[in-house]
């Protein structure tokens, strides 16, 4: 048992000390992150984007654009001052690592647009199909 452990440390304080890779940190460059030999590289999509998303609506431009040259890429990762960008057929999600955990920022509509998941819960809400009850009205107070 005591090997196991002793094992089992070893091998977590060796992917602990293991390389991250860090998304480039240039002020409005958008990145495309391709793997061609394993090796990871930072390809220039955009430059001047002032904030992420916009970074995240030039790597879906590129997404469609392969799409329908017939590429078979539905996934597309980005990198953007810092911070790493996924695009897929769910949506767009922002992480601080490759492998960490992600944040999800932009959803995908109904017919394939990308917007906030709150906006999409707005639209429903407006159209009828999902509301909240409406506050009970109480009678005005006497006065005098």
């Amino acid at each position: 048992m005591m090997r196991f452990l002793l094992v089992s440390g070893a091998f977590l304080a060796l992917a602990a000390c293991a390389e991250q890779i860090e998304a480039p940190r240039d002020p409005g460059v958008c990145y495309a992150v391709t793997r061609p030999d394993g090796e990871i590289r930072f390809n220039v999509v955009a430059r001047d984007q002032p904030q992420i998303e916009f970074c995240a609506a030039r790597l879906e431009e590129m997404r469609v654009r392969f799409l329908r040259m017939g590429g078979s890429t539905r996934e597309v990762t980005g990198a953007f001052q810092g911070q790493f960008i996924f695009v897929d057929a769910r949506g767009v999600a922002f992480s601080r690592s490759l492998e960490g955990g992600r944040f999800f920022a932009l959803a995908r509509t109904g017919d394939g647009r990308l917007a906030v998941p709150g906006a999409i819960q707005r639209d429903i809400d407006e159209l009828g199909v999902v509301r909240d009850a409406e506050p009970p009205s109480f009678p005005a107070a006497p006065q005098g």
